[in-house]
C-alpha cells in the first residue's frame, strides 16, 4: 500500500506536470486571441481546458470559459474557423460578420507560434539565469562503456577512446539532438556500416562499426540503430543496502568509485564485470567523497538465492552534474536544429527514424513527468519547455489546413486570388486534413501510452520532441 507522503509527491508531480503543460498551450492561443482584437476580428469564446464549461462569463461580448478537461484551450475566431465562416455569416444566430481582409488572418494565424516562441524566449532567459543541469555522461565524448561481444567491441572500440566523428560529423557530446552528438550520428546514420574516428593514447584511429537494432514486438516501436557503448560516467552511490559489505565499509551515498584494484572505472557497469571475473576477491576501491580519497577493502558476497557476487549497493544514473548557463540564442538554435534534424531523417527513405518514434500529448506529458522527479526538476523542465515551445511553434507553422501554416497559405492564396476558396474545396480540406491530424496524434498515442508505467515499458529510443536511449546500468547490491 502506497504511503501518504508518496501519493502526495504523485499528486504534486502531476499538478506541476498539468500546470506547465496548460500553460505552454494557453499562451498559443493567447496569442490568437490578442492579435484578433488588436485586427478588430469578431472573438467568440476563450476556454482554458476543454469539456462542457464549468465555469463561463461574458465580457465585453468575448464569453470566457473553464472546461473540464485539464489540457490545452481554445479560442472561437469565426471569421478563422471553417468554411462555412468565410462568406460571412455566423452559423449560430446568422449575424453578418464584416469581411477579414488576408493580411489580417495572417497576421491572427501568425500570434499563436510567435507567443510561443516569445514564451520559449522567456523560459530560456530563465534558464541562462538559474542554469541547466547536465550529467557528465551527457556532455561527455568518452567511451565508459563497451559491452561484449558488441559491435563496437568488435570494430575494435574501447572504454577510454575519446570519439571525434561519427558518420563523418564532429561531435562534442554524448547526448543530443544534432550532428554534434553522437548518439544522434549513430541513430540517424543510414550506410550499413558507420565510420567512427577516436583519440586513443595520442593516436587518432578509424574503425567501421555494423550497428544493430533492438528487436521489439510487432505492436511496438521499432528499435533504432545502436552500437551498445555507454559515455564515460564516474561511478556514484545512491543508495547502500544495509548490512551489506558495502555499509559495513563505511560507504555512504553520494560517495565515488574512482578505481578498483588500481584500474581506473569509467562506468558503474565496469565494476560489476571485475567482480565477476575476480569471483571472492577482495576488492581494494579508490573512494572519493568531499574532495578527500582513500582505498577500502570490500569482499563481494553471493545474496542466498543469486549466482552473482554484489557487494550492496545502488548506482545513481544521473551521475555528477554540473549546471551550464546556455545563452538564449543557443538555446533557440539547439530546439530549432533538434526540430530540423528531426524532420529530416522522417522525410529520408533510409533513416530508421520514423512517425511513430515521435510522442503526442501522452508522451510529452510523461516526459515532464519523469523529469520532475530528479532534484533538478523545474530547471530541467523549464529547458525542456525551450525545446517544446519552439516545436510548437514549427509545427503550427507547417501549410497543412487547420494548423495555423495552413490558414496563413489559404490566406495567401486569398489574397492572390481576390475571393476565398469556395465553401465546398474549404470543407473538404478542413475534414480531410482534420481527420488526419486527429489520426496521427492517436497513432503516437497508442506508442506512447505502451511506455507508461503501469504498461512495463521501456520507452522509447527517440521521442519528439526525440532523446536518444542507451542501455542501463544495472545496480550491484
Amino acid at each position: 500500500m502506497l504511503a501518504f507522503s508518496e501519493i502526495a509527491r504523485f499528486a504534486g508531480t502531476l499538478f506541476e506536470v498539468l500546470f506547465l503543460f496548460n500553460v505552454l498551450i494557453v499562451v498559443h492561443e493567447w496569442g490568437h486571441f490578442l492579435a484578433a482584437r488588436w485586427r478588430g476580428l469578431r472573438v467568440e469564446r476563450f476556454q482554458i481546458w476543454f469539456g462542457a464549461a464549468l465555469w463561463e462569463k461574458e465580457i465585453g461580448g468575448v464569453t470566457y470559459a473553464v472546461g473540464w478537461i485539464p489540457a490545452g484551450g481554445f479560442v472561437a475566431l469565426p471569421q478563422m474557423a471553417g468554411a462555412e465562416m468565410l462568406e460571412g455569416k455566423r452559423e449560430s444566430d446568422s449575424e453578418s460578420l464584416p469581411p477579414v481582409k488576408p493580411w489580417d488572418k495572417i497576421l491572427v494565424a501568425l500570434a499563436g507560434p510567435v507567443a510561443n516562441l516569445v514564451l520559449a524566449a522567456l523560459f530560456s532567459l530563465i534558464v541562462w539565469v538559474v542554469g541547466r543541469p547536465v550529467s557528465q555522461s551527457e556532455a561527455t565524448t568518452t567511451i565508459g562503456y563497451v559491452f561484449p561481444d558488441s559491435p563496437a567491441e568488435k570494430a575494435g572500440l574501447q572504454a577510454g577512446d575519446r570519439i571525434l566523428l561519427v558518420d563523418g560529423h564532429p561531435v562534442r557530446r554524448f547526448q543530443g539532438m544534432d550532428n554534434t552528438a553522437i548518439t544522434w550520428n549513430i541513430v540517424r546514420s543510414e550506410g550499413s556500416e558507420i565510420p567512427i574516428t577516436v583519440e586513443r593514447d595520442g593516436k587518432v584511429l578509424s574503425v567501421l562499426v555494423t550497428p544493430v537494432r533492438e528487436e521489439r514486438g510487432l505492436l511496438q516501436r521499432k528499435g533504432l540503430r545502436q552500437i551498445l557503448i555507454l559515455p564515460e560516467e564516474t561511478p556514484t552511490i545512491a543508495r547502500v543496502f544495509p548490512k551489506s559489505p558495502a555499509a559495513q565499509a563505511g560507504l555512504l551515498p553520494g560517495d565515488q568509485i574512482l578505481s578498483v584494484d588500481g584500474h581506473r572505472l569509467r562506468s558503474p557497469i565496469a565494476l560489476n564485470d571485475y567482480m565477476l571475473k575476480h569471483p571472492g576477491k577482495p576488492l581494494s576501491l579508490e573512494v572519493s567523497r568531499a574532495g578527500h580519497t582513500w582505498s577500502v577493502a570490500i569482499v563481494p558476497e553471493v545474496p542466498v538465492g543469486e549466482t552473482v557476487p554484489r557487494i550492496g549497493l545502488q548506482w545513481d544514473l544521473a551521475g555528477t552534474m554540473s549546471i551550464a548557463h546556455p545563452n538564449p540564442v543557443e538555446q533557440i538554435l539547439v530546439s530549432v536544429r533538434a526540430m530540423t534534424s528531426t524532420v529530416a531523417a522522417m522525410l529520408s527513405p533510409r533513416s530508421d527514424i520514423k512517425p511513430q518514434h515521435l510522442s503526442g500529448p501522452v508522451g510529452i506529458m510523461r516526459l515532464y513527468y519523469l523529469l520532475f522527479q530528479s532534484p533538478y526538476g523545474w530547471r530541467l523542465a523549464l529547458w525542456f519547455s525551450v525545446l517544446f515551445n519552439v516545436n510548437v511553434a514549427l509545427l503550427n507553422l507547417l501549410p497543412i489546413p487547420v494548423l495555423d501554416g495552413g490558414h496563413i497559405l489559404l490566406s495567401l492564396a486569398e489574397w492572390v486570388r481576390g475571393r476565398p476558396l469556395s465553401l465546398r474545396v474549404m470543407e473538404a480540406l478542413q475534414v480531410i486534413f482534420a481527420t488526419l491530424i486527429v489520426g496521427f496524434i492517436l497513432y503516437v498515442t497508442f506508442f506512447d501510452v505502451q511506455d507508461l508505467p503501469w504498461k512495463g515499458g521501456k520507452g522509447p529510443e527517440m521521442q519528439f520532441p526525440a532523446k536518444t536511449h542507451s542501455p542501463p546500468s544495472p545496480e550491484t547490491r
